[in-house]
């Protein structure tokens, strides 16, 4: 059986079942749609956020990431990680108590006005927008890789697989669906790291290969430094990067994990106030097997790689063009090749790929001494890395069709998540809640479906030309929803900021931060409009991926000064604050 065949196997089957949990417990009612009915068990509930979470960013570019970069892109890491444990401990219980179906319908009643409920569904599109754009890429990748067409083609198809199961199941077809995700890029991101860390270090545990040696006795992490600086690339368990940008991007991925909507929203379904921590917690323990695993992916995948294009050693001759023509070890380039995705070329015509560092003094004077006119890998996109690793470790033909499904859901389950977002708050937040209030449920129910084939369409046509790699439009958003909702939840739960100060904060920090990213990477993520790049920012070091702590900063500092010049809120909404901070039954301490 071939190696499409065998794709087509894993993928179809994994289809079926999304399709069919979805059709089993399509919504028939708004609760249903927007929260599962409330009825969904905490460990359930944290398998699905952890699928709903663990995006095409996490599952396919993380990991190209890390491995072109090395140390200095763990960031991603430390940020989506410990955003989970400040959403654990100051967000979502509140907000479950608070017993709303949509962060924007609580920023609109804590703030007592529908102004900021109206701000809140504008910066929740914006954000999730964004994000939804890295989504639909890893889907195109996944897709054209597997089924062996084009980017575009592979984009429009994941379009139409995303509506048929995320449009009629809602909150709560898309909770089972995605147990069954997470179920299906679990298996298929550690399975092929299992035997990857085997082959290089014998050592069955990723985490712990990625810290063991490798066959000659030496340690791999000091194979890797080797091997890439005498390439002229930096050394790859070394901080080469301005820690400033790096301490903020850091930031601002936590943040902005735990003001993302379509992951808050996950903490509406569970029964009770205390099954959200549990979920949080469940969460973040199904996040880690994954995320323990994403260096060691990166770090072997980077060697297997850099070893395939210098056989001999970089002491010895670089791959030639008739090994990579003729040889079954080269076949995944030209599999690779056919996507658009991958490219070399014989610049010098010597017969050999050179892949260095064209760009290092060191090596321009090498290249020179032995005839070469430049980096011959003309083309490496990060996002297939996770996806070509098992073809470029040789692995059996299950694993690769297991990736290839597992690819898929992790970029399918968070693309439903956040089309859901969207949909929830047009529909919940802008027509039930701002423009037609007596809609009846069925009504409602077709407006969040309309609007979510919408918002399917806006993301697929901006995902065909999108503004980066997967995780680095990912973390865009990021930055979007923590210069702008973050701000808002903290202020709204912890103090008594009030409307004004809450609608002036989340405007301010939502366009500051917007106009610093379009200035980087072009208005409205159009080539070419860009007046600065991340190589050479507009304020010092600080890249646009970094902006939204500093935005974040100035969201709070305008809702405070403005809170402060105008008049406090009122006594019920003061009380609520109270009751939603404070545990039921709860008094003031005694002196025994």
């Amino acid at each position: 059986m071939d190696q499409f065949t065998i794709n087509l196997l894993f993928v179809g089957a994994s289809f079926a079942l999304y399709i069919g949990i979805a059709i089993w417990a399509r919504a028939g009612s708004t609760s249903e749609f927007y929260a599962a009915g409330r009825g969904v068990h905490p460990v359930t509930n944290g398998i699905a956020t952890a699928a709903d979470w663990m995006s095409a960013a996490s599952f396919l570019s993380m990991a190209g990431l890390i491995a072109f970069t090395g140390y200095d892109n763990s960031a991603y890491l430390m940020g989506w990680t410990g955003g989970y444990v400040l959403l654990a401990l100051l967000l979502a219980p509140y907000l479950r108590k608070f017993g709303k179906y949509t962060v924007s319908e609580f920023i609109g009643d804590r703030f007592y006005s529908s102004t900021a409920r109206l701000v809140a569904v504008v910066c929740l599109i914006i954000a999730s927008t964004t994000y939804v754009i890295g989504q639909m890429t890893g889907v195109g990748v996944a897709f054209g890789r597997f089924l062996e067409v084009d980017a575009t083609t592979g984009l429009l198809i994941g379009a139409v697989i995303v509506f048929a199961y995320a449009v009629f199941g809602g909150m709560k077809g898309v909770t089972y669906t995605q147990v069954a995700q997470y179920v299906v890029l679990i298996l298929a991101y550690t399975i092929p790291a299992i035997f990857i860390s085997l082959q290089l270090t014998g050592n069955p545990i990723p985490a712990l290969g990625l810290f063991g040696d490798t066959a000659n006795g030496t340690p791999l992490l000091q194979t890797l430094d080797q091997i890439v600086t005498d390439l002229g690339f930096n050394q790859y368990t070394a901080h080469n990067g301005d820690t400033l940008n790096m301490v903020l991007f850091t930031l601002s991925l936590m943040i902005g994990t735990a003001g993302l909507p379509h992951v808050i929203m996950r903490f509406f379904t569970v029964p009770r106030v205390a099954d959200a921590r549990w979920s949080a917690g469940w969460a973040l323990v199904f996040i880690a097997l994954l995320y323990l695993t994403a260096p060691a992916v990166g770090a072997m995948a980077r060697l297997n790689i850099t070893q395939q294009f210098w056989p001999e050693g970089t002491a010895g001759a670089a791959v030639s063009l008739d090994t990579i023509e003729n040889d079954p070890a080269y076949d995944w380039m030209a599999t690779w090749e056919q996507t658009g995705m991958l490219a070399w070329n014989d610049l010098n015509g010597d017969g050999l790929i050179q892949y260095y560092n064209d760009g290092s003094p060191a090596m321009q004077q090498k290249a020179a001494a032995e005839g070469w006119v430049g980096n011959e890998l003309t083309n490496f996109n990060n996002d297939i890395l996770v996806l070509a690793n098992p073809e470029i470790a040789n692995l059996p033909s299950w694993v690769i069709g297991l990736v290839a499904a597992g690819g898929l859901a992790a970029a399918l389950s968070t693309a439903a998540g956040l089309l859901l977002a969207i949909s929830s708050a047009v529909s919940h937040d802008l027509m039930k809640g701002q423009f037609t209030p007596n809609i009846s449920e069925k009504g409602e129910l077709m407006s969040a479906r309309v609007a979510m084939a919408v918002a399917i369409a806006v993301a697929t046509w901006l995902g065909l030309n999108p503004p980066g790699f997967a995780a680095q439009t990912v973390a865009l958003a990021f930055g979007l929803a923590a210069s702008s909702i973050f701000p808002a939840l903290m202020m709204g739960i912890f103090t008594k900021v009030n409307n004004k100060g809450a609608v002036a904060g989340m405007l301010t920090g939502l366009v500051v931060t917007l106009v610093y990213i379009f200035l980087h990477k072009g208005w409205f993520f159009v080539a070419g409009t860009n007046s600065f790049t991340d190589a050479e920012p507009l304020l010092g070091t600080i890249k646009s991926t970094s902006f939204g702590a500093v935005g974040a900063l100035i969201n709070f500092v305008v809702a405070f000064a403005v809170s402060s010049m105008t008049r406090p809120i009122p006594a019920e909404i003061s009380e609520l604050v109270e009751s939603v901070r404070i545990p039921r039954g709860a008094g003031s301490a005694t002196d025994h």
